[in-house]
């Protein structure tokens, strides 16, 4: 996956909240429909059956009919893969679970032309998606020229992404044979065989002490006030920072170091 930083403007972004709420929706039903199964009882519907259910719905539910069909169906084929997954033997994987708002945010957009992406200027790119017509977003790489689908995301700091999937080329190797071994950890974010230990970027002094703050109004706000939904969204954002580096930092020092001794 190739991510870049989402642009929307408020009337885009109020289709993309509801391309997210819709897709949930579908993946919830589903989830339901299996969660119902007992040994003795008829099995849960297939992905056909469940398709031909959404049209149905579709036609029963203006909601539903207004959005996007390829978002709620990728939803739906993406559940098919989840569960084949999960009673595959040779790939174990979890249960399919619930998708909560907030913290589940996202969609698929599968059958992408070389048209539907386009480069404005040196920094800003378009992506085209359904209902909300061409987006902007940071051109900060390139972009994967075999691109045959997008997922389109919103974390809980309010920041909208756009990944692209492709298979990454692999990275050449000095050809060493000499092997470096990664143990993560808590206090230490990494530490490499060789002595080398890899620290995640953290929160500030006053960072922290806002953290705090933060965190004691949110436990005296009300739970489902407007109050409460603001706190969270700037506790959030306070960590989006640290989470983004705890992601990438340490990778790209580990990823050197391999390339080094492998």
């Amino acid at each position: 996956m190739s991510r870049y930083r989402l642009l929307p403007s408020p009337a885009q972004e109020a289709v993309l909240r509801d391309h997210c709420a819709q897709a949930r929706y579908v993946w919830n039903l589903a989830v339901e429909q299996h969660s119902y199964w007992r040994p003795g009882r008829a099995g849960a519907p297939g992905h056909l059956e469940q398709c031909r259910q959404l049209t149905a719905a579709r036609a029963g539910h203006p909601w539903l009919a207004a959005g996007s069909q390829m978002v709620q169906q990728q939803a739906l084929r993406d559940f098919a893969r989840a569960i084949a997954a999960f009673f595959d033997p040779k790939n174990p994987v979890g249960r399919p679970s619930w998708r909560k708002a907030r913290r589940d945010e996202g969609f698929r957009i599968v059958a992408v032309k070389p048209g539907h992406v386009r480069r404005l200027s040196r920094k800003t790119g378009e992506v085209w998606v359904p209902k909300a017509g061409w987006v902007r977003f940071r051109w900060s790489r390139a972009t994967p020229a075999d691109r045959k689908s997008y997922r389109v995301t919103l974390d809980r700091a309010g920041r909208w992404h756009v990944a692209f999937a492709a298979v990454p080329e692999a990275i050449a190797a000095p050809g060493t044979t000499e092997v470096v071994g990664i143990d993560r950890g808590v206090a230490v974010s990494a530490a490499l065989s060789t002595g080398e230990l890899l620290h995640a970027p953290g929160l500030a002094r006053r960072e922290r002490k806002r953290l705090r703050r933060l965190e004691r109004r949110l436990a005296r706000a009300k739970r489902g006030s407007n109050r409460r939904g603001q706190v969270r969204l700037a506790v959030a954002r306070l960590k989006a920072p640290r989470r983004t580096g705890a992601r990438t930092g340490p990778r790209r020092p580990a990823r050197a170091s391999c390339a080094d001794l492998t």
